[in-house]
């Protein structure tokens, strides 16, 4: 499980100038530990050395690298990517931010309802009647009428195979089967018929943002020009100052830039200021890209700049004059919206759980129709945030593919992964979207309906034709060996072929 490995088994101590390998459950808070460029942060501390980029989408679910630098706080699990840090810890182990992970996911899966199946509370009763019922009318109705035993005892034997529940037994668990094999047709894999007849009985449909709702990285969104420079030239020149970032969003400026076939030019004297942007000079322009305080730092007037929110921008100036800037954000799936939308057609309310910020949230909710959303959140913030939607709405169905995703798919009614997502996430899921794609949500829900009516009606068809055969039987209306033969396998049969239905009717 990925949330297992996040937690160090050693760290790096760094004690008398020297640096000591320990096991992490050695450290207290106080000790300095080493956190070199490529390891995971192993305890919850405080920078007091150093600057560097920290990956944290193992925690939020979000891809873009934090800047970290002396005073500032950081947490168990993230990715140092750069610079080499010393770090103050605060917490021990057992409750560092990786251990809380991992305690979240067992108490939430351990408060997850549990739904016990209707055949087998039933069989409790009805099994026991049917044998004291046969028993009597074999033994105890001859000697109160003072008859034969024999038209009795088969009078008996014709109600015990009437009432074996085979076709009751069958009925459930094999509309569900039927269920599970539709479900694969489009790369939807349930963990058991429970799971569905739950996912047919939810009211709300909670997704985590990144790579559920959106694709997980990074594209230009739009360029936007306030100079004499058209778009391809922003784009051209932005690209050249990123042409050796090893950031997401310059990463995602280059791309652009090559797949619109632009003659990438490597810059000279590139300056990266961190957490700022790049100065660089390029045939014989000085060059300064980045985000708008690096624009404020050099005086630059960009009083023509209108932020419009929903991701990051990149300003673009040429010799002190502003040329442009570049939108660049996480992208929502194509088919996002027309998937909220059916799933909202279904009767389910929707709602995005993310670590984002409130703004990216915001935007994203709008564009694809969700009816709630909540962001800035860790991990066990999102069980509470649930658990409050679960009691407003009822069961609750979640979706996300993270490992801070992890407690929340445990605690929730039915969680489902996708299947593009982190082990961790697999595996406290009951479903899975092996394709990853968003239209899987509603179909899931429609197949699981669709099973659950099927079930349905296999058990009121197969109690009633069981009940009228079994009165005729018994009252001596009508009782065959032949009759009874048909109540059980002609009814079982009967109900396999209802079942296959499941198969065929969702598209």
């Amino acid at each position: 499980m990925d949330a297992v490995d996040l937690r160090p088994e050693t760290v790096n101590l760094v004690a008398d100038k020297e640096v000591k390998i320990i096991p992490a459950e050695g450290a207290v808070p106080g000790d300095l530990v080493l956190v070199r460029p490529g390891d995971r942060v192993p305890l919850d501390g405080i920078v007091v050395e150093g600057e560097s980029r920290l990956d944290t989408s193992a925690v939020t679910g979000e891809p873009v690298p934090v800047k970290v630098k002396p005073g500032d706080e950081i947490v168990s699990g993230c990715v140092n990517t750069s610079g080499l840090l010393k770090v103050k810890v605060s917490k021990v182990l057992g409750d560092s931010m990786v251990s809380r992970i991992l305690k979240s996911v067992e108490e939430a899966a351990a408060s997850k309802p549990r739904i016990e199946n209707f055949i087998t509370r039933f069989a409790r009763i009805y099994t026991p009647i049917v044998v004291a019922i046969a028993a009597f009318t074999a033994i105890c109705m001859p000697l109160i009428l003072n008859q034969d035993f024999y038209p009795w005892i088969y009078t008996a034997l014709s109600f015990l195979v009437m009432s074996c529940p085979c076709a009751l037994v069958l009925s459930v668990p094999l509309a569900y089967f039927c269920g599970i094999g539709a479900g694969s047709k489009f790369g939807i894999l349930f963990k058991g018929g429970v799971v569905m007849e739950s996912l047919s009985k939810i009211k709300a449909v909670v997704m985590d943002k990144t790579g559920t709702v959106t694709e997980g990285n990074f594209e230009v969104q739009n360029i936007h020009t306030v100079g004499s420079l058209n778009e391809d030239e922003v784009l051209k020149l932005s690209a050249s100052c990123e042409l050796n970032s090893t950031h997401p969003i310059g990463e995602s400026i280059v791309a652009e830039a090559k797949r619109r076939g632009l003659d990438i030019v490597r810059p000279n004297n590139v300056h990266e200021l961190s957490g700022m942007g790049i100065k660089a000079d390029i045939e014989d322009k000085s060059l300064i890209l980045g985000n708008r305080k690096l624009m404020e730092a050099n005086s630059i007037d960009i009083s023509k700049y209108n932020p419009s929110g929903g991701g990051s921008e990149v300003l673009l100036a040429i010799d002190g004059v502003l040329q442009g800037y570049i939108l660049i954000a996480d992208a929502i799936k194509s088919e996002a919206a027309p998937a909220i939308k059916k799933i909202k057609s279904q009767g389910a309310v929707t709602a995005i759980l993310t670590g984002d910020s409130e703004e990216t949230a915001k935007q994203v909710a709008e564009y694809t129709g969700v009816d709630n959303y909540s962001a800035k959140l860790l991990p066990e913030n999102k069980v509470s945030e649930l658990k409050k939607i679960r009691h407003e709405y009822g069961s609750v169905m979640f979706v996300g593919d993270g490992i801070n995703d992890a407690p929340v798919l445990a605690g929730a009614d039915v969680g489902a992964a996708m299947g593009s997502g982190a082990d961790a996430a697999i595996e406290a899921a009951d479903v899975v979207f092996m394709n990853s794609n968003m239209d899987a949500v509603p179909k899931s829900i429609a197949i699981s309906k669709k099973a659950t009516a099927i079930a349905k009606q296999n058990v009121v068809f197969a109690l009633a034709i069981k009940i009228i055969v079994m009165f005729l039987g018994l009252t001596g209306i009508y009782s065959n060996m032949w009759l009874a033969v048909f109540a059980d396998t002609g009814v079982a049969f009967l109900c396999i072929i209802n079942s296959l239905r499941a198969l065929y009717s969702v598209k």
